[in-house]
């Protein structure tokens, strides 16, 4: 793991914290650099469908082996249930069922609002018509990813939802993707993934039903494609690799910053680009967890592909400012000091509050969903809701008393249209008032 440190000297240094946010986020990888390939991969699968799409995933995730049929049979959903451990099952239902609750509670409830001019306006929720739930393959299986996106998705009322995941050198997605399908009532998977399994759901292709919304994590490749396609079909976000900020109080014991550093590394697991970092108004503390960070990343050697920035900052409300401006995906903050902070976090993908509320339990159990914004993007967007796959619509009506109405916004709007050039517009109102007299 790669560990830089930054003084509190040097962050004054920056000139703004915005500037401090850049500089952290320079250490990760963009996606200039696979944006032609992913353009590539995408206009093949639209303009050749099933044909480029099977040739991509025998290229780039099967080793040469065939990867059909592309959709997998219920049957094989079933039998990975079946083959379960059951511990591993009813931890899947207790994320599945908390995950459900808290989607629930941010579903929006229909409004009505009268004007002063006697119209109503409706503002209605609807849900789209369908989804795809991207599940990224590669080192390891993601159950939770299924659970998180495809639970929200229902919870949305969206009834038609499918999952897409790469298929291993096998050729077939690994079993706990399979099962955890089953258990949330997912009965179309499709093998395939990267950039062409991305450009068959915007575009569709002769097995592969478009959808309008494609949400969940992914490679470059992948968020690439999203991004490219963001003008097709609705997505989530731009997510890239995992990233945690920490913030250590003054008074941060030993045992805090253990923690700390286990919950760093848990973070880093996700991957090449994966930046943690840590902020703290103690040197004291930074010390402690920069040593428990030597001691531990001996022992994990998958997070030896992560950054990790050590941060001085000169008081706690400062580290809060900091930490505003790097719009972290996850905030933890430790220590009483800081935790009674935690209102004046305003930019942040979800925070953890206390020592004892570790990140990892976001990423199963807590209820909370994993799917956050990534690389400063909290700054404008939201964790993963139903509102991703909810629109809002508004719906116009005058009311009974429709020529008082029809008056007076006509005497509003027709000046206002014939400013900007459109006569007809002038027209099509003046009309109302004529098939509206006044009584």
């Amino acid at each position: 793991m790669r560990i830089e440190r930054l003084s509190a000297a040097q962050i004054d240094g920056f000139g703004t914290l915005d500037q401090v946010a850049l500089h952290l986020r320079g250490f990760l990888k963009g996606s200039e650099s696979v944006r032609e390939e992913v353009r590539a991969i995408v206009a093949e699968v639209k303009d050749r469908g099933d044909k480029a799409l099977v040739e991509y995933t025998r290229k780039l995730d099967t080793d040469g082996k065939d990867p059909r049929p592309l959709v997998v049979p219920e049957q094989e959903l079933d039998e990975a249930l079946k083959k379960l451990d059951l511990d591993l099952v009813a931890g899947l239902q207790v994320a599945i069922a908390n995950v459900a609750e808290v989607a629930q509670a941010s579903i929006g409830e229909e409004v009505v609002v009268r004007l002063a001019q006697g119209q109503r306006v409706l503002m209605r929720e609807i849900p789209v018509g369908s989804a795809g739930v991207y599940v990224p393959g590669g080192r390891a299986p993601y159950p939770s990813t299924v659970i998180m996106g495809v639970v929200t998705a229902r919870a949305a009322g969206v009834v038609d939802v499918c999952v897409c995941s790469p298929p291993g050198a096998t050729g077939q997605i690994h079993p706990v993707i399979l099962a955890t399908c089953r258990l949330v009532g997912v009965e179309r998977v499709y093998k395939m993934g990267g950039a062409q399994a991305i450009s068959a759901l915007a575009h569709g292709t002769e097995t592969v039903k478009p959808v309008h919304v494609i949400v969940g994590p992914g490679n470059l490749y992948v968020q690439e494609a999203k991004r490219q396609l963001s003008a097709v079909v609705g997505i989530d976000g731009f997510a890239g690799p995992s990233d945690l900020t920490v913030i250590l109080g003054q008074d941060a014991l030993a045992k805090e910053a253990e923690v700390a550093a286990l919950d760093m590394l848990a973070q880093a697991e996700h991957g090449e680009g994966s930046m943690v970092v840590a902020i703290s108004p103690s040197l004291k503390a930074l010390e402690k967890l920069s040593k428990a960070l030597e001691r531990l990343v001996a022992r994990f050697p998958t997070v030896a592909d992560a950054v990790c920035v050590l941060i001085h900052a000169s008081d706690p409300p400062r580290a809060i400012e900091l930490a505003n401006a790097i719009a972290p995906e996850h905030l933890q903050l430790i220590g009483e000091d800081i935790e009674g902070l935690s209102r004046s976090v305003r930019t942040a993908g979800c925070v953890f509050v206390g020592s004892s509320a570790g990140t990892a339990f976001g990423d199963y159990v807590a209820g909370s969903n994993h799917i956050l914004p990534t690389g400063g993007s909290a700054r404008f967007a939201s964790t993963l809701s139903p509102r991703h796959f909810r629109r809002r619509m508004a719906e116009v009506s005058l009311g009974p008393e429709a020529g008082e109405t029809v008056r007076k916004l006509a005497a509003a709007a027709i000046p206002i249209a014939r400013a900007e050039g459109f006569e007809v517009h002038a027209q099509s109102m003046a009309a109302r008032l004529r098939n509206n007299p006044r009584s």
